[in-house]
């Protein structure tokens, strides 16, 4: 075998057949060393092998927690499952089926993390912010212990933060800039639509006192 992918597949453990993403073999989506700590891990060898799509699904609802790495720097289940999705590249229609997925919190999470390393930017965008409307609780597991986040803190992890459960994440545009490229609509916030429903309350309340005033004075 000469030159190509086919080359690097032989030499480097981990390495996968298949599209490139970001122009780049998809497994060197996460670094050299935590690969190779996910391919010597018990996670790995003991629930990972065989691993298909829908059986890969099964072992994500099981999940009790997300993180990168703990104790003497082991991968998390979590890790071990992504590691897995990017070598499985499943089609687009899956990862959406997870996303969707709103009573298996964990589900939802790798599927989040997994279009964070792999989808086009404006993808990343339409597809995390809704999550950022979801509240359920996770539980993060790094070098320091266990603590408690929501689905929300996670989305905005992987929208604004440049390394995420222990992996450097791809580059991502700012989204002012793919507004002015017209590739993505202004997000409406939250809170504007809270603010606006409480201006139209407020205008609902103003017509009764006056319609009460002009009443009040009809019948003096």
């Amino acid at each position: 075998m000469e030159g190509g992918p086919e080359r690097g597949i032989t030499l480097e453990r981990g390495l996968v057949k298949g599209q490139e993403i970001h122009s780049q073999n998809p497994a060197r989506l996460i670094e050299k060393i935590i690969r190779e700590r996910i391919l010597d891990s018990p996670y790995w060898k003991e629930q990972c092998f065989g691993l298909t799509a829908a059986t890969l699904c099964d072992r994500a609802v099981e999940l009790t927690y997300i993180g990168g790495q703990y104790g003497q720097q082991r991968p998390t289940p979590f890790l071990c499952l992504a590691f897995k999705v990017i070598q499985l590249q499943p089609e687009k229609e899956i990862i959406l089926e997870y996303l969707a997925a709103e009573d298996f919190k964990y589900l939802r999470a790798l599927a989040a993390f997994y279009i964070r390393l792999t989808f086009p930017a404006v993808d990343v965008y339409k597809l995390l912010e809704p999550l950022l409307a979801d509240y359920h609780r996770l539980k993060l597991r790094s070098m320091n212990g266990f603590r408690l986040i929501h689905i929300d803190e996670f989305a905005d992890m992987l929208l604004t933060e440049e390394r995420v459960c222990d992996i450097a994440l791809p580059r991502l545009p700012k989204r002012i800039v793919l507004e002015d490229m017209e590739e993505l609509e202004p997000r409406e916030s939250a809170l504007g639509s809270e603010l606006s429903d409480l201006e139209g309350d407020s205008d609902d309340i103003s017509d009764v006192e006056r319609k009460n005033g002009i009443n009040s004075k009809e019948g003096q």
